[in-house]
């Protein structure tokens, strides 16, 4: 297994591994759209320099993903850059070998060499299994986004 940086021949599969992530989050959130939902722009996360979307491969086949992006900090923050956390993917044959911490590890490092220090991730207060490994990793929960759906 070897983790580097995706690239734009990886497109489909990344694509196909979005696909993945979506119908992981279903039975967290109903309101995820039954066709054509996608959450990111995988050709930005590759391409945008405040970006670094990593990929775990074995034999050409990406197992793993998971990205970080710097951004720019509420301005209530004492801090003025984070580094969003997202794209979080394990392939399910692939889970319990540590490749997610190593990914995190991989994105928290390049991070650091930007001068940022703070890290902010979403995971939906049910996903029990995801929430055990980023506090692993030293996350906490930090703000409960809430929703009415009428």
């Amino acid at each position: 297994m070897i983790f580097r940086e995706a690239l734009l021949t990886d497109l489909a599969e990344l694509k196909r591994l979005e696909q993945a992530v979506v119908e992981a989050e279903r039975p967290f959130n109903s309101t995820i759209k039954q066709q054509d939902a996608t959450y990111y722009k995988i050709e930005n996360l590759i391409n945008d320099e405040d970006s670094k979307l990593v990929v775990a491969d074995v034999d050409n086949c990406i197992v793993a993903t998971g990205y970080g992006q710097i951004r720019t900090s509420k301005n209530s923050l004492k801090h003025e850059k984070h580094c969003y956390l997202g794209f979080m993917y394990v392939a399910p044959e692939y889970r319990g070998q540590n490749i997610n911490k190593k990914i995190l590890d991989e994105l928290i490092n390049w991070s650091r060499e930007h001068g940022v220090h703070d890290f902010y991730l979403d995971v939906y207060s049910e996903n029990v299994a995801a929430i055990k490994a980023y506090e692993k990793v030293g996350f906490m929960p930090s703000l409960l986004e809430m929703k009415l759906n009428l």
